[in-house]
């Protein structure tokens, strides 16, 4: 039974917990812009740079015919394309279009604030130490950069109206 009392839990509890508290603030910023999760980490992940599909089934985990779905659907939302491949005329990128990167720019910026929202009641050295030793456990796992860093996320970001509308 997990401990509710305040008293320290296994790492692998706290870090299963912790996936999905991130997790589950994540669907609820993709749902505020009419996103589903997976959408909205495909657009953040195509923030950097167009991918091949194996490397973005790759970075996301996802089997080949779920990929092309996603693809697919968020394609005919026109938040992504399909670009040919400079470095092979046979194979394709996907990147985001003009309407897809007006889109993940505050996504990203709302994701970010919500998700660090929920260190607030950690101290700066905390937040540091946190950070510090988060950072080490994803670059020794060698997880892919399927979230960029940036600079400063703005203390609030409006949220705008649904693609859709």
């Amino acid at each position: 039974m997990a401990k509710e009392s305040g008293e320290q839990m296994s790492i692998a509890v706290a870090l299963v917990r912790a996936a999905f508290l991130v997790d589950a603030v994540y669907a609820e910023s993709s749902r505020d812009y009419d996103l589903t999760s997976q959408q909205g980490q495909l657009l953040c992940v195509l923030m950097s740079q167009p991918y091949g599909m194996g490397e973005l089934g790759a970075m996301l985990g996802l089997a080949k015919s779920s990929l092309t779905g996603l693809v697919d659907r968020t394609e005919r939302r026109g938040l992504v394309e399909r670009v040919p491949d400079p470095d092979d005329r046979r194979a394709v990128k996907v990147a985001l279009s003009a309407e897809g990167a007006k889109v993940v720019e505050p996504f990203y910026e709302e994701t970010c604030r919500r998700v660090a929202a929920l260190t607030g009641d950690l101290g700066e050295a905390e937040r540091d130490a946190l950070a510090g030793l988060l950072s080490k456990l994803v670059v020794d796992n060698e997880v892919p950069v399927v979230f960029v860093e940036t600079v400063e996320v703005p203390p609030t970001v409006e949220v705008p109206p649904t693609v859709d509308s």
